[in-house]
């Protein structure tokens, strides 16, 4: 088996997808824009071969594929894990017939509009948008609504021009930015939760968590806040019957799914959107710690054909993930956290800076099976 990991290096734990899938036999093909030496010796280690291109020019990564094609023979699945190359993904499966999802079905996938008509068909409470096509058309738009709304991209990875409006004085200056292919929503107050996970190619979800939120990415990205959430040990009813279902209407069949809700003041769900891929940053290490299994490993054996339904698991801890802000005087040293926080301190390190937008400067994750102490860490941590 064949299979074609894009930029294996980053993040830069996704080197354990590509080592997984080695250890169950399956030759793995990097493909991604970093020189060999940069690799880590474990990811260079997992890949039978490397190609390096400029993978943003889509003819460069066409002939890549192509060549280790030629190298290899048929290429099985072609991955990322990342939102970034979701829609490269697509098209070089169409071209090179593998399978998986191909352009129309990512699109709908990654487009706003297209989630919201996915959720309406299948009946789950969702936050409505409607695309902007001109100037009138948002200002009638908050007429009907009222303040505040929420300007975005149809297609957007995390909160990047992303803007709430509350005036007019912001509607105005907003309207006058460049708005192609944007789309207008109501700005929602609630706690942003997700229904997180992994299903095999019969659609079956084979592991299922939940993350809480201390900020939406919007709030985090345009105030530079600290951000940090955690998992949930025992997902809410209600929040799995509509996580469910959302995998259920998105026909997501053996990839990671990372769909976010809205939590409402009288404890109701609003989805929000879908995203076809892993958690970010850090998220699947942090699902790992709480059930003590290994999600790289799961979905090596969800991509070989394993029959899984004796794999059983258990949410035995609660895993907190907090940042730092280099711009912001804390408190505690990290000298100091390592003495206070002992062993519920997992992992200090610095956060990549493709991530320190939304994801802060540096990161500490937490474990414990209280909710309460963990929380109490987490605001330790983030004292100043």
């Amino acid at each position: 088996m064949n299979v074609v990991f894009i930029s294996p290096h980053f993040p830069p734990q996704f080197f354990h997808f590509c080592a997984a899938l080695k250890e169950r036999g399956v030759k793995v093909l990097g493909l991604g824009d970093a020189p060999w030496h940069e690799l880590t010796p474990a990811l260079q280690g997992a890949l039978a071969e490397y190609y390096r291109a400029y993978v943003d020019d889509y003819d460069q990564a066409y002939r890549a594929l192509a060549y280790l094609a030629w190298r290899h023979g048929r290429i099985d699945r072609i991955d990322s894990h990342n939102e970034h190359w979701l829609a490269l993904e697509a098209r070089l499966r169409e071209d090179f017939n593998i399978p998986g999802p191909r352009p129309p079905e990512m699109h709908q996938r990654r487009s706003k509009i297209g989630m919201a008509e996915a959720f309406r068909a299948a009946g789950i409470p969702h936050i409505e948008g409607e695309r902007v096509t001109s100037p009138e058309q948002v200002r009638a738009f908050v007429r009907a609504r009222g303040f505040p709304i929420v300007l975005k991209p149809d297609l957007g990875v995390g909160a990047a021009r992303t803007y709430k409006v509350s005036t007019d004085a912001e509607l105005e200056a907003a309207l006058a930015m460049p708005l192609h292919d944007f789309i207008v929503q109501p700005f929602v107050a609630g706690n942003i939760v997700s229904y997180d996970g992994l299903v095999d190619g019969a659609g079956r979800i084979v592991f299922a968590t939940s993350h809480a939120y201390s900020a939406g990415i919007m709030e985090v990205v345009n105030e530079q806040r600290d951000v940090s959430y955690w998992n949930v040990r025992e997902i809410p009813s209600e929040l799995a019957r509509l996580g469910e279902r959302s995998v259920s209407a998105f026909d997501i069949r053996e990839r990671f799914f990372h769909i976010e809700f809205f939590e409402l003041a009288d404890g109701s769900y609003r989805a929000l959107e879908v995203n076809i891929r892993p958690p970010g940053g850090f998220t699947t290490d942090m699902m790992n710690y709480s059930a003590d299994i290994d999600v790289y490993r799961l979905w090596a054996a969800v991509i070989v054909g394993d029959r899984l339904d004796g794999f059983a698991y258990q949410r035995k801890y609660h895993v907190g993930y907090a940042s730092r802000r280099w711009s912001i005087r804390y408190r505690h040293s990290h000298q100091e956290l390592v003495a206070r926080l002992g062993d519920r301190l997992l992992v200090h390190r610095e956060v990549p800076r493709a991530f320190a937008g939304a994801m802060g400067d540096e990161m500490y994750l937490i474990r414990d099976a209280d909710q309460r102490r963990m929380h109490e860490a987490l605001a330790e941590i983030q004292l100043n």
